[in-house]
């Protein structure tokens, strides 16, 4: 059975994947609460390290949560239990929010167009892990970050959207790294809120808006 997107009358239900401390999930969480993001909810949050400070966040929000570790798992059958859960919370679209773990073909298969994640480079510029490094290391002028629809491969899926920063004279690697992060931050919620709008299609590659 394949999820499907919520009805225009109902809220968006988030499913959010984390692994660490999930800033990126805590201004999406804001940024519901305020009502930047109208009719989106977060259904459940759930995290593959059990001391992760998202996880513990989300509990502190009173927001349903799950644990599934994944050390010394299979990755199949790890993220069987994860589609599982993702499943039982009615979950609409999945948003990968620092989650470090490489999700199977199986998962990814099953969500088509459902999965969401954000990466710190302007893709498909330094992929992996470290984009900041990366960027800083080679001298780039530009830097920023990409929202994207997530496939079989690595930081490769249908771009939603990216938002770009300049690199300033005066950076370091961690300096750029902390610019950026403000961006993803204002680049998620609006990435998910174009989701959301249902008013867009996939031709390709191409992430194309559509206008009523």
């Amino acid at each position: 059975m394949l999820l499907e997107p919520a009805a225009p009358s109902k809220p968006l239900k988030l499913g959010v994947l984390l692994s660490g401390r999930g800033s990126n999930f805590l201004a999406i969480a804001e940024s519901i609460r305020s009502g930047k993001l109208a009719n989106v909810e977060i259904a459940v949050v759930i995290s593959n390290v059990a001391d992760a400070g998202g996880l513990i966040s989300a509990q502190e929000l009173g927001l349903p949560t799950a644990l599934h570790v994944s050390k010394g798992r299979a990755r199949a059958d790890h993220d069987a239990d994860v589609l599982a859960c993702v499943r039982e919370h009615s979950v609409d679209l999945i948003i990968l929010a620092g989650y470090l773990r490489l999700l199977s073909p199986e998962f990814v298969a099953a969500l088509p167009n459902r999965i969401l994640n954000i990466h710190p480079s302007l893709l498909p510029a330094f992929p992996g892990l470290d984009a900041q490094h990366q960027a800083f290391d080679y001298g780039v002028k530009i830097a920023g970050c990409t929202v994207h629809f997530v496939d079989e491969h690595l930081d490769h899926g249908v771009i939603i959207l990216q938002r770009a920063i300049e690199v300033l004279d005066e950076d370091d690697a961690n300096s750029l790294s902390a610019r950026i992060l403000a961006e993803e931050h204002l680049a998620y919620t609006e990435a998910i809120a174009r989701v959301a709008s249902n008013q867009y299609e996939i031709q390709g590659r191409r992430y194309i808006k559509r206008y009523s």
